[in-house]
């Protein structure tokens, strides 16, 4: 079936569902039948199912799959971006009505580095479900170079990192600059100092993440030249983890100004750290060419626009 004849077919007889249509363009997405029915909460059996009628509505093979792998067909490429079209359009419709008449539509996926989600991103989140209630929102916090390769394969549909900007098949829109802050439980003899030199920090014990975390990859490089460097005494593996260490009273952390919260905590007291100024530049991921769903270009806009208010 050529392209033409796809196009008058659907014009003609378009009796399948929303459903169909989401399945297969998730699939075409994820190029994975179990990726794609976790993304739409059904079993990967019932996502066949809802290709397949599709499939067979249409006249033709939208899919080449076996147990290893799943292709797009021509007639499937085609089909894809008018279907994407038709779904964009109509998610547009459904986040213009009010919210009385907003159904559920769709799910928005969201990769970052732990420190993001820790503080940052739930207050985006929070603002977002307020006026997109229905709207599911996904967040992966992983490693840097696990939130890059969850763009690349489509698991997520954009992401917040600070690593990626080489990568040929992404974009990264820079956000936000931060310094590397030292927390510090508010009873410890640094908390009421506004800055400390790193190599006053040589006899503290010294919480860190893992050395195969980016942001302790960025700590090292940087202080590969200070000759009093504080060296690890505990190590965990996200940041989170780190910060309740702190709060125990069982260290010091050198951790990325984000992962703090933004007013006054308890127990939480933030110290710039000087000699050197260590700094790292967040950035907004996505696929190159690949053009946003309406929902994620929403929340997408909306996490800059905290970056900015951050930025003051």
């Amino acid at each position: 079936m050529n392209c033409n004849v796809i196009k008058d077919y659907c014009v003609a007889h378009i009796n399948f569902g929303l459903e169909e249509l989401q399945a297969f363009v998730a699939v075409a997405e994820k190029l994975s039948f179990r990726a794609a029915a976790e993304e739409l909460f059904i079993s990967p059996p019932a996502l066949s199912r809802r290709v397949e009628k599709l499939e067979g509505l249409l006249g033709t093979r939208l899919l080449n799959r076996n147990t290893r792998r799943v292709e797009l067909t021509q007639s499937g490429r085609v089909f894809l971006e008018r279907a994407r079209s038709a779904l964009d359009e109509l998610e547009y419709a459904v986040l213009g009505v009010n919210d009385e008449s907003r159904h559920r539509y769709s799910t928005v996926t969201v990769a970052c580095v732990p420190s993001v989600a820790y503080y940052f991103l739930p207050a985006v989140i929070a603002r977002f479900t307020e006026h997109y209630p229905q709207i599911r929102v996904r967040i992966l916090d992983e490693s840097a170079n696990t939130v890059l390769n969850d763009v690349s394969s489509r698991r997520a549909d954009f992401a917040i990192n600070f690593i990626g900007t080489q990568e040929q098949e992404l974009v990264f829109e820079p956000i936000f600059t931060e310094p590397f802050v030292l927390a510090v439980h508010s009873s410890h003899r640094l908390a009421r100092r506004r800055k400390v030199r790193w190599e006053e920090l040589e006899r503290e014990r010294l919480i860190t993440v893992g050395k195969s975390s980016g942001n302790r990859v960025l700590l090292d490089s940087a202080l590969a030249q200070v000759s009093r460097r504080p060296t690890s005494f505990f190590e965990v593996s996200h940041v989170s983890s780190l910060l309740g260490l702190v709060e125990l009273c069982l260290g010091v952390a050198a951790v990325p100004k984000l992962a703090l919260p933004i007013s006054n905590h308890m127990t939480l007291k933030e110290v710039r750290l000087v000699e050197p100024t260590i700094t790292r530049t967040l950035g907004l991921i996505c696929r190159k060419g690949m053009p946003l769903s309406p929902a994620a270009q929403i929340l997408y806009d909306m996490v800059k626009a905290e970056a900015v208010k951050r930025n003051r």
